[in-house]
C-alpha cells in the first residue's frame, strides 16, 4: 500500500467530513446490534445510513472538484483529520 500526499482541506472542510465519518461508524456500529425485529427503528436507521453515506460520497466528489486531486482506478482518498492532508492510497 502506497501513500501519496495530494492535497488539503481547510478546517472547516475536514470538520465537515469529519462528522460525516463519525456518524456513519456510529450507525455502521448500531446496525451490528440493530435487528430488523424493531421495524420503525431499523427502517430509520437504514433511512438514515443511506443519506449519510450520499452525504459522504459528495463531499469527496465536491472537494476532490474542488481542488483537482490526482486520483488512480486503484486508489482511494483518505485524510488526516489532524493535518486536513488528502491521501492517495494505492496497492502498488
Amino acid at each position: 500500500m502506497v501513500k501519496k500526499l495530494v492535497g488539503q482541506v481547510t478546517a472547516e472542510e475536514k470538520n465537515e467530513i469529519q462528522t460525516l465519518f463519525e456518524r456513519r461508524n456510529g450507525l455502521n456500529e448500531l446496525a451490528k446490534i440493530l435487528t430488523a425485529d424493531n421495524g420503525e427503528l431499523y427502517e430509520k436507521l437504514v433511512k438514515d445510513l443511506g443519506e449519510t453515506g450520499t452525504k459522504f460520497q459528495n463531499w469527496w466528489d465536491r472537494m476532490a472538484e474542488k481542488y483537482q486531486w490526482e486520483s488512480s482506478a486503484d486508489g482511494n482518498w483518505e485524510i488526516n483529520f489532524d493535518t486536513c492532508e488528502i491521501m492517495l492510497v494505492t496497492n502498488n
